[in-house]
């Protein structure tokens, strides 16, 4: 069984096509394995996302619960940081493409604001990086250190 995130349609194949001749946007669950014969270019890959948001201020607390209940609901999130006006969500998505991988980071905040009761912000940065990046800017002493705690943290 394929599991797929709520508002994403499920491809039967790689390279599968919606109606527009756009390709379907889909996750890829854990586990599931590529069944080849395709484009190795449609093979799942993990991205590192890191999304921002910003707004008017909101109740820290309140603040800390939606991302907390966030995390709760998809626990595909590593960590989370915030403050009274803005947040930022890191996490690996698995995807065949940056494009892929963007659009659902781009879905993420709006789609969850009313279940989680997150604050009516804004996306104000995303980045997408392929694991090797991410490691690289690691090993060259950029980005968040391997130790950082997982979960939701004050900035």
């Amino acid at each position: 069984m394929r599991r797929v995130r709520p508002g994403t349609t499920a491809s039967r194949g790689a390279g599968s096509r919606a109606a527009d001749g756009e390709r379907a946007l889909s996750s890829v669950a854990a586990g599931d394995r590529f069944q080849g014969g395709g484009d190795p270019r449609d093979l799942p890959r993990l991205w590192h996302v890191t999304l921002s948001v910003s707004g008017r201020p909101a109740p820290v607390t309140e603040v800390r619960r939606a991302l907390e209940q966030l995390a709760h609901d998809h626990p595909f999130l590593l960590t989370s940081r915030y403050a009274d006006d803005h947040a930022e969500i890191r996490y690996w998505e698995e995807a065949r493409d940056l494009h892929d991988a963007a659009a659902v980071a781009l879905r993420l905040w709006g789609e969850h604001r009313r279940t989680a009761g997150l604050p009516p912000w804004e996306i104000v940065g995303l980045e997408v990086i392929d694991r090797a990046t991410y490691h690289q800017r690691v090993a060259a002493g950029h980005g968040p250190a391997l130790a950082t705690p997982v979960g939701v943290h004050p900035f």
